[in-house]
């Protein structure tokens, strides 16, 4: 099965995102309301990922491949275009509203929240809706 190591990370992921708070929206929006009752929790969890990033990409990118795949896959396309602008305000004024990301917000699906539902459920139905406009498909 290929695909344990996928999945161990991401168990990991989920772990570290709820010992972390994360997945309570309030703290998501607590830390963007700048002018009020501001959380910095999210500020701390941001600068421990920044601090691992940025010390173990050049350690990584040192080897010929990664440990469990025959080539690294980076990113190509550099430019800034129409689609990923709106798909970035999107993105940024729903997770304002709803305090959730992708990721928190599939770990919290576990502790069944309808709300936490209704916003996977969404969100699924944006991953879908956004292959309509992806030139790669032929739409």
């Amino acid at each position: 099965m290929k695909s344990w190591p996928a999945l161990l990370s991401g168990l990991l992921f989920g772990m570290g995102l709820s010992l972390a708070g994360m997945t309570d929206p309030g703290k998501v929006q607590g830390f963007l309301d700048i002018t009020g009752a501001w959380l910095p929790d999210l500020a701390f969890v941001m600068g421990g990922a920044l601090l691992i990033t940025l010390t173990m990409t050049s350690l990584i990118l040192r080897r010929d491949k990664p440990l469990l795949a025959s080539s690294f896959n980076m990113p190509t396309l550099k430019t800034i275009d129409g689609r990923l602008i709106v798909g970035s305000l999107i993105f940024g004024v729903g997770w304002g509203l709803s305090g959730y990301c992708p990721g928190p917000a599939l770990v919290s699906v576990v502790y069944g929240y309808d709300t936490t539902v209704v916003f996977c459920l969404a969100m699924t139905a944006g991953m879908f809706g956004a292959t309509l406009f992806n030139p790669k498909t032929g739409s």
